[in-house]
């Protein structure tokens, strides 16, 4: 189902029938860039159990880690709403960015700065080459949304973001809103 041109800022919603795979099962991914060279994204919606001074003590700070995807869960990344405040940062859509200078974003949460509102940090990002996300969505593994919340998407896209928006897109998708997460364990 595309209501939508595939394009950075736009949502990913994993359809309901990716059931089992650990990363992407009902998953909601902001499209950081799409070009002819392929797509990142990151899961916005998939709290860990992590805070960042869990990983980074030299921040004094409770901001939740998300899931970003499986690719190099090694590594942190962010997106914010403040790139007046954080220099070298790249403009996903509608005031939403990605990235910048990591010192000084570390300084400005140690300041009380930047409020967990205005930012979220991601282990790992979801990738892919070029033309395999056009192929997922042509096997119809993602639903993509227009991103209705802009900038305020940071606030609102929590655990349930997921089973918000399949309710929102009603008819057929209704009867997964409330399934289980896997429905053979059911």
């Amino acid at each position: 189902m595309i209501s939508e041109k595939l394009k950075k800022g736009c949502l990913l919603i994993a359809e309901p029938s990716i059931i089992g795979d650990l990363s992407f099962n009902r998953s909601v991914i902001l499209l950081a860039d799409h070009n002819d060279e392929g797509s990142v994204g990151f899961i916005i919606n998939k709290p860990l159990k992590y805070k960042i001074k869990d990983l980074l003590p030299d921040i004094d700070s409770n901001f939740k880690i998300y899931n970003g995807g499986p690719v190099e869960q090694d590594n942190l990344y962010f997106i914010h709403t403040i790139p007046d405040l954080i220099p070298n940062s790249i403009e996903i859509s509608n005031g939403i960015f990605w990235g910048g200078d990591f010192e000084t974003t570390k300084t400005l949460i140690n300041n009380g700065v930047i409020k967990k509102k205005n930012i979220r940090f991601f282990l790992g990002y979801s990738g892919w080459d070029q033309r395999q996300l056009e192929d997922e969505m042509q096997a119809n593994s993602w639903i993509l949304l227009k991103n209705a919340y802009g900038n305020k998407i940071l606030g609102k896209a929590g655990n349930d973001f997921w089973k918000e928006k399949i309710i929102e897109l009603g008819g057929e998708y209704l009867i997964w809103s409330n399934a289980p997460e896997n429905p053979i364990l059911n």
